[in-house]
């Protein structure tokens, strides 16, 4: 035999992460802090309209949003909640809106993946705010983009009138809801409503646009309420003979199945969800897989010790990114695509439980790189240099020829600017990448570890770019630029017109403004003020980061379909 034959590739990453040296304790120690921080306030966010209000929603026998996606999704499974900061900070002058007033995500339904819309009647009576219109049309986006089967658990008063100029009207409004159930529906996917409560206006659609409409007793499904009747047109009915459930099982024939209530109800989605058929699944490589003996070779909670979480000290963090993939990548194991060139974005294979995975990543610790020229450099980690945008195009593209999904890990300042950059044509670099990523036809997930800051952002597959999922790390901060750098520029340009207006401003009242200005703008880059606004489907714990990929993976895998891959006009 050859004595090559008997040589065996190894490809598995060896971590150098200490967790007991001083700073890696200090990083775990504040990680935590911060963690405990967000989980408490993903406690309140859960608790919904409080206690009043659920006590009000028992004494009418019906379940709350949460009870009833508790008795939905199989036992001992996890419901992967999207969303849950939406409208976070939001609404205040209205008594808030917790979670948008709806809950959406992930779980598992009689042993399939599905996805659960469900709304909060404990908040405002389950009303529409505009983030909540908002909400429900980014998982129905999801549902499309993964051929997800969808449930919706319609509780809800409609609309929440005064901002209604905010949620009924647009193109990515209310509306836009209604038009999604009939485009999923044309698309395949399965999607059954079951009514638990009131469904009211135009809110009265939405069951009914989907497959299946079960329905309990006490529930009421009108276009317009006995009140609104009675003012409109003069007739004087109860809500029970207007729309109640039986109406519709015995007249109308809206409904498919009346159950007696939310147990029984919940049960028979159940039982409809078991007798859906299998579609084929994504042509996307998948291998046998255990889950001990092909789990990462290393500890998921040392990610802990890898970053300081304060935002005042984000600028200083290095940190070897290899770290994080060795922690995702099954066994660890992962072949890095030219390894040597353009080391500060790593790119390379691994499998992610058992699927095959491309993955793009900013490295954080500074990197030497030698120029065309032959001139020796240390590039700054973090950094996106003309060489490493080359590389991560090229790369995306071989993802796309051979089907293998992506996963994107920020921690991105940006593209490197100055003269040398400009000369080595970081603009053209630039551009082919973020033409790649924009044309990809792969199933993309995005996970912001740290900061994820410009065309950066862009280039590593942000919200604008179309990723399945966007992940954030309690750590995860992104703008425009960093707060440091925006405090100094906004300070610089507010004094200018301010002594354009015969004002000249102290030390110390510079000093003043900018610790303002950089206050108000690190808020805005917090992961909370993105993950309100939707930017951000989930802020995960970094050591449950392989499970939301694995998650998204198998969402992701229920597509067949991939589009044909064309790059378009890359610069070269």
């Amino acid at each position: 035999m050859a004595a090559g034959n008997s040589a065996r590739l190894d490809n598995t990453i060896a971590s150098k992460l200490d967790r007991n040296a001083p700073r890696a304790k200090q990083h775990t120690a504040a990680m935590l802090a911060k963690l405990g921080e967000v989980r408490l306030q993903e406690s309140s966010i859960r608790e919904g309209g409080g206690t009043k209000a659920i006590e009000a929603q028992h004494a009418k026998k019906r379940l709350t949003a949460r009870e009833r996606v508790d008795l939905l999704i199989d036992a001992e499974t996890v419901f992967v909640e999207l969303g849950l900061f939406a409208a976070f900070g939001m609404y205040e002058e209205w008594g808030g809106a917790p979670a948008a007033g709806v809950i959406t995500g992930l779980g598992r339904v009689s042993g399939r993946l599905c996805l659960i819309i469900a709304n909060d009647a404990t908040v405002k009576a389950g009303a529409f705010f505009p983030m909540t219109a908002k909400k429900v049309l980014r998982a129905q986006t999801i549902a499309m983009e993964n051929r997800i089967p969808t449930l919706y658990l319609v509780d809800s008063a409609g609309v929440f009138l005064p901002l209604q100029e905010d949620v009924f009207p647009d193109q990515d409004d209310f509306g836009r809801i209604f038009r999604n159930n009939a485009v999923m529906s044309a698309m395949g996917i399965p999607q059954m409503t079951a009514i638990m409560g009131m469904c009211v206006a135009g809110g009265a659609y939405l069951p009914v646009m989907t497959d299946t409409v079960l329905m309990t007793e006490g529930s009421g499904l009108f276009l317009a309420g006995p009140a609104l009747v009675q003012a409109a047109i003069g007739q004087k009915y109860s809500a029970e003979e207007l729309g109640g459930a039986a109406m519709h099982a015995e007249i109308s024939g809206t409904v498919d199945f009346r159950e007696p209530n939310d147990y029984l109800c919940v049960a028979r989605l159940r039982s409809l969800v078991a007798k859906l058929g299998q579609r084929p699944g994504a042509p996307f490589a998948r291998i046998a897989f255990e889950l001990k003996q092909d789990a990462p070779k290393h500890a998921a909670e040392d990610l802990y010790a890898l970053l300081d979480p304060d935002p005042a000290k984000a600028s200083a963090n290095s940190y070897d990114m290899h770290e994080v993939i060795a922690r995702i990548v099954d066994r660890s194991e992962f072949d890095e695509y030219r390894p040597d060139y353009g080391r500060t974005v790593i790119c390379g294979y691994g499998h992610v439980g058992g699927y095959a995975v491309g993955i793009v990543a900013n490295q954080k610790t500074p990197q030497p790189q030698t120029s065309h020229t032959g001139e020796k450099r240390v590039e700054f980690g973090g950094v996106i240099y003309s060489e490493s945008a080359e590389k991560a195009a090229r790369f995306i593209l071989d993802c796309n020829q051979n089907l293998v999904p992506l996963i994107f890990l920020h921690d991105v300042n940006g593209f490197m600017v100055g003269r040398d950059a400009e000369w080595s044509g970081i603009i053209r670099a630039g551009a082919k990448m973020v033409a790649a990523v924009s044309n990809s036809t792969v199933p993309k997930i995005t996970v912001i570890v740290g900061g994820s800051f410009g065309a950066g952002h862009y280039a590593m597959c942000g919200k604008a770019y179309d990723p399945r999922f966007v992940f954030a790390w309690p750590t995860a901060r992104y703008a425009v630029m960093s707060g440091a750098s925006a405090a100094s520029t906004l300070v610089e340009i507010k004094v200018r017109q301010l002594e354009r207006g015969g004002r000249k401003l102290s030390d110390e009242e510079k000093r003043d403004l900018e610790s303002s200005i950089r206050a108000t703008y690190e808020e805005q880059a917090d992961c909370r003020y993105a993950a309100a606004r939707l930017w951000v489907d989930a802020i995960i714990d970094p050591a449950k980061t392989r499970d939301a990929i694995l998650t998204a993976l198998e969402a992701a895998a229920l597509n067949p379909e991939v589009a044909k891959f064309h790059p378009g006009v890359l610069q070269t």
